[in-house]
């Protein structure tokens, strides 16, 4: 069954993490955690849907500090992706 995101005070949260977009660009995270993901949209499709998208994970307290980087076609995969890799990344430094 897929999740669904939900208003909570200020901002879309999704898993209990806030989910912000601003243009092209968006953010989901804690900045309390090591690290946020970042999705930028490079481009879109013909019915105006995201298409091409930049995947980073960023370090929370140094945002110039790319974690893992890549490309997916696609926001779903993207973000699907993306998860994954935040996962990872909050989880290294625990295990």
């Amino acid at each position: 069954m897929a999740e669904q995101a939900k208003v909570s005070g200020k901002y879309l949260e999704y898993r209990g993490w806030p989910l912000v977009r601003e243009e092209n660009t968006i953010c989901y995270g804690d900045m309390n955690e090591k690290c946020i993901l970042i999705l930028e949209i490079m481009s879109y499709n013909d019915k105006k849907l995201p298409d091409k998208i930049l995947i980073q994970v960023v370090d929370s307290k140094d945002p110039n500090k790319i974690l893992r980087q890549g490309a997916k076609n696609g926001l779903y995969d993207a973000f699907s992706l993306g998860l994954i890799w935040l996962d990872h990344e909050c989880r290294k430094d625990s295990e």
